[in-house]
């Protein structure tokens, strides 16, 4: 493999990579998890949720490898799969406190419908 499609193969992967962390909902799931493991109806009555979209979503970060399961007894127990994980949704916060007023007018997409539930915070 040529070297230029060698590093668009891996722009391309990570930017999948980040794609993972784009969803609010997925985001909510995973600052549920910096808590510690917990299985599918825990994170249900966590965050209000149905537990067709918990699961949908944790079954998408699980084939992602951004989450990691066990079974224990009849329940699934979900958590974290590395501390790398924990770190990105840190420096995201750390990028937000510090860029948080040009996000408000970015043209990014998606951004308009949770501009006002960034100010909020």
């Amino acid at each position: 493999m040529k070297a230029g499609k060698k590093k668009d193969t891996w722009l391309e992967l990570k930017a999948k990579t980040f794609k993972v962390f784009a969803d609010p909902t997925r985001l909510r799931i995973l600052e549920t998890l910096r808590e510690g493991e917990k299985n599918v109806s825990s994170i249900v009555e966590k965050l209000e949720l149905k537990q067709s979209t918990v699961s949908q979503h944790l079954r998408m970060l699980k084939e992602c490898g951004v989450v990691s399961s066990r079974k224990k007894g009849r329940e699934i127990h979900y958590r974290l799969r590395t501390d790398k994980v924990t770190k990105i949704l840190d420096e995201g916060d750390e990028l937000l406190t510090l860029t948080i007023e040009d996000l408000t007018s970015c043209v990014c997409p998606r951004s308009e419908e949770h501009t006002s539930e960034l100010q909020s915070h």
